[in-house]
């Protein structure tokens, strides 16, 4: 299996990746700071802003990702998500399963000699530079 035929580079390293996805969390929490305020020694309102930090989160990567192939934090780093098929678009099942995937981080972390996680390779799908 080779890149896609999209004008893709080369496949994203690791670091980036994981910037991205931090970039994505910190942005979500920020989202979510907008309707919560958040209170450290206030127990219970820190888990119903934990709960909906998670869910924006899931938001702002699902979505953009089945439509643009990149999340917020992908963008700012020059990585995106390409199909190995060569479609256009990642597709919305692809971006849900590489969203939960990603949740249980085993899949995101292992990596096969050609740089692909195992949620890459359930999905068929490559992160790679675009910058």
């Amino acid at each position: 299996m080779g890149l896609p035929e999209s004008g893709a580079g080369s496949v994203a390293r690791g670091g980036s990746r994981l910037l991205g996805f931090l970039i994505d969390l910190v942005f979500a929490s920020l989202v979510t700071s907008l309707f919560f305020r958040p209170d450290l020694q206030n127990t219970e309102l820190m888990q119903t802003y934990n709960l909906w930090s998670a869910a924006v989160w899931a938001v702002l990567t699902v979505i953009p990702v089945a439509f643009f192939g990149f999340t917020p934090g992908m963008a700012m780093l020059g990585i995106r998500v390409a199909r190995l098929d060569g479609a256009t678009m990642v597709g919305l099942w692809r971006a849900l399963v590489r969203a939960v995937l990603t949740v249980v981080i085993v899949p995101a972390v292992i990596r096969n000699l050609d740089g692909r996680s195992w949620l890459d390779r359930v999905t068929d799908t490559v992160v790679v530079r675009f910058r």
